[in-house]
């Protein structure tokens, strides 16, 4: 009887000790919450990178010829302004800079938000094309004809730009693979200029013999043609330190080398909205590295 009652108070009075001796009877057990690397905080660093500047002026003579050409007939008939006189130009360029910022962990996805600072200096010339054209419209007794010659250039000068984006990343071990998208300022010189010549005749129809001298450039004066003197107009616009601005998205890559400091690569691509009708975008790769607070 006695060995039934010091049984019976084992089994009572040590369940514990028992079951950490049977721990596969115990199923399957809790383990512990994942750890990643800390991204969380501020950083601070410095970047370099090459870029392809585009712009396309196309357009940018569209505001010199049209006030040159404001309430002339020529305008109104044939909206010479309208003329695509230049082309679009690209150059590559270096380019240096910063950014800082602050990240948010939610274990392995991050979010932020950051500001960069890109220094360049990329100048682009506009490619010209000269257009000449003869044009005639009707009048009330006769025709009026024009004999317009265009021509123009173009530059085109972006300084520094600098952006604010937001961020989003997904930790894989040591990397940080991100994608941002943000808002984007820059200061630019620009200048823009075009001349425009052109000689204007008129045929009128003879009440006597009802025919109409052809019209002939240059223009000789007849019985029934009058000649006007030949016109030549030009404008320029242009500004330094023009203020720009536009969005940017891309992607990148950082790496940690310690818990303080990592390395980063990405690609950017940056649209301007236009100046002046000049419509500029940046593409760059940039390398840099930061230091973790």
């Amino acid at each position: 009887m006695r060995w039934v009652i010091c049984a019976l108070a084992v089994f009572a009075f040590a369940p514990c000790a028992l079951a950490d001796d049977l721990d596969v009877l115990r199923g399957s057990q809790p383990v512990g919450p994942p750890t990643y690397p800390r991204w969380s905080g501020f950083y601070v660093g410095g970047q370099f990178g090459v870029g392809d500047v585009n712009a396309d002026f196309s357009k940018a003579t569209q505001g010199p010829l049209g006030f040159v050409l404001r309430e002339t007939l020529l305008e109104q008939d044939f909206n010479p302004s309208q003329w695509p006189i230049l082309g679009k130009a690209s150059v590559d360029g270096l380019s240096f800079g910063g950014f800082a910022g602050y990240n948010t962990q939610w274990q392995d996805l991050i979010l932020g938000i950051e500001a960069d600072y890109t220094r360049t200096s990329d100048t682009l010339f506009a490619p010209a094309s000269p257009i000449g054209r003869i044009l005639s419209t009707s009048i009330s007794n006769g025709l009026q004809g024009f004999d317009p010659a265009l021509t123009a250039s173009a530059s085109l000068q972006l300084m520094d730009y600098a952006s604010l984006r937001a961020r989003a990343g997904w930790i894989a071990g040591d990397f940080l693979p991100y994608g941002f998208a943000g808002f984007v300022l820059g200061l630019a010189n620009y200048n823009v200029s075009a001349t425009v010549q052109w000689q204007e005749e008129k045929s009128i129809t003879d009440p006597v013999t009802g025919k109409l001298t052809p019209i002939i450039f240059p223009c000789v004066p007849s019985a029934d043609v009058y000649c006007s003197s030949t016109y030549l107009f030009s404008s320029s616009q242009g500004k330094n330190s023009a203020l720009m601005y536009g969005f940017s998205v891309g992607g990148g890559l950082d790496y940690a080398l310690n818990q303080n400091v990592f390395l980063r690569g990405e690609f950017e691509f940056v649209q301007f909205a236009p100046i002046a009708n000049i419509v500029a975008s940046i593409f760059s790769a940039r390398a840099g590295a930061a230091i973790k607070f």
